[in-house]
């Protein structure tokens, strides 16, 4: 089953059960979807699950800084309901990757760019995301590249 379709199944079920909290959040997230596909490919559009868990990385780096923002002003109740929407969204993205996992690709990726500076870093960083399709976030990814270049 594809990531949309999952997502679509998991509205219905939300819709069934009254769960408002999960209700929201998917529809914002299938409105997101839906304006990426037509932001690609038109109105007629659809992504693909890479595509997808792209999107839904970018609402929950966004709900990241709502939270910031709202521990830092002072509201600590809209910081726990943004907490809560981000739990409910990262249940659709794949498994990350672990630390030693990431090392592993860094210095594979290293490898095969054949990069002895800093200033290979672009390419490096092109190889390692291809590699680490969309399962770590690209600042883990920086910073590993970061500390593994001379």
């Amino acid at each position: 089953m594809s990531l949309s379709a999952q997502i679509d199944q998991d509205l219905k079920d939300a819709m069934r059960a009254k769960d408002a909290l999960k209700l929201g959040v998917l529809r914002m997230l299938k409105s997101a979807l839906k304006y990426a596909a037509i932001e690609k490919s038109g109105a007629e559009g659809a992504l693909d699950d890479n595509e997808a868990a792209q999107v839904i990385r970018k609402q929950i780096k966004q709900r990241q800084d709502s939270v910031e923002g709202f521990e830092k002003g002072g509201r600590p109740e809209l910081a726990s309901k943004e907490q809560e929407e981000i739990k409910v969204l990262a249940a659709y993205l794949p498994q990350g990757l672990h630390a030693d996992e990431i090392t592993h690709l860094v210095k594979e990726a290293i490898a095969e760019a054949g990069a002895t500076s800093k200033a290979q870093m672009g390419a490096v960083m092109k190889i390692v995301q291809a590699k680490a399709a969309g399962r770590a976030d690209g600042k883990s990814l920086s910073m590993e590249v970061q500390k593994q270049l001379p």
